[in-house]
């Protein structure tokens, strides 16, 4: 049996789902978590339904918004009182800008990107694309411990089975978060309220077939009646049709969604590179012969702009039968 730490990462005292996705594949195993900051009831709950041990809260007030030098300093003065063999968080934009930080100062491994785990006593293996995607490679960690694995959002599912069981909750007030070189002074909400596309379950996508941002409205509609978020491809993005933050592919952001609408986007290798391990992909595109076609479980051949629109009024009465 392993020791691991599950790094929580937050919002709104919320534990983003990810950290519960891992947990179901570490049944088995003895597992602790680790927050900064405050995490809520309903959190709390979870994370002992789901069978953790240990819930571990570091309060610093320096660390009350994310700073890579701080959170790593933080974390790393826990673990240098503590044994793990393994510890892992989402590969979320925070989890891979700090979580190297932290493999370095302990000279040990980091493997980002997991896209599936499995153990065998004590050992960890695990399954990370790279290449785009095109391969997967075996991961096995030797060396200094603990080890570090960051988890795609969305890529290994939720748990299958809940292991009840009480938590001892550890407040700690003396991990240091060291001397900071960079001071975040404030932190813009954006105007957004909609689920980060790396944690979404369901994404509707255009590409430069939108023609222009205004004509992004018609996917807005529809991921408004289905609760998903809006993405774009490349295209779209240097066209100005969208900002860079709804970027899918290899030069955006890498998603794995439950499912995924690809309106008017023609399968580029770059764009396939970022949602490709995507559960359900669905593609709407004039041209019959588009390469998304080869990648999607269902595909729709028409024009974008009668097609969307008509998914929207169906998922309406759908949705509200």
């Amino acid at each position: 049996m392993a020791n691991i730490l599950i790094f929580l990462e937050t919002n709104n005292q919320k534990v983003k789902p990810v950290a519960y996705e891992i947990m179901g594949k570490l049944q088995g195993q003895n597992i602790e978590t680790l927050a900064i900051g405050s995490i809520d009831e309903d959190s709390k709950n979870n994370l002992m339904k789901f069978g953790a041990s240990k819930i571990h809260l570091i309060q610093n007030d320096q660390l009350k918004d994310y700073n890579p030098e701080g959170y790593s300093n933080a974390v790393a003065s826990f673990l240098k009182n503590h044994s793990f063999d393994y510890v892992f968080a989402g590969a979320t934009a925070i989890g891979k800008d700090f979580f190297p930080r932290l493999s370095a100062s302990f000279e040990s491994g980091c493997a980002s990107d997991i896209t599936h785990l499995s153990f065998e006593g004590d050992q960890l293996h695990a399954v990370r694309p790279f290449f785009a995607g095109k391969c997967l490679a075996k991961v096995e960690m030797t060396g200094p411990k603990p080890h570090f694995i960051t988890v795609r959002p969305n890529s290994i599912g939720a748990p299958e089975k809940e292991n009840p069981q009480s938590a001892e909750i550890n407040e700690i007030n003396d991990a240091q978060a060291g001397d900071l070189r960079a001071i975040i002074k404030e932190v813009i909400q954006g105007a957004s309220n909609k689920v980060d596309l790396t944690e979404a379950n369901i994404i509707v996508s255009g590409g430069r077939a939108m023609k222009n941002s205004e004509n992004f409205k018609i996917l807005d509609e529809l991921a408004d009646v289905i609760g998903a978020t809006v993405g774009a491809s490349r295209a779209a993005v240097d066209s100005g049709y969208a900002p860079h933050a709804m970027q899918v592919g290899q030069t955006g952001k890498t998603v794995s969604p439950t499912l995924y609408i690809a309106c008017g986007i023609s399968g580029a290798i770059q764009h396939l590179a970022g949602m490709r391990t995507s559960k359900v992909i669905v593609a709407i595109n004039s041209d019959p012969d588009a390469p998304i076609f080869s990648k999607a479980d269902y595909g729709i051949v028409g024009d974008l702009f009668e097609i969307v629109p008509m998914l929207t009024e169906e998922f309406k009465k759908i949705l509200n039968g």
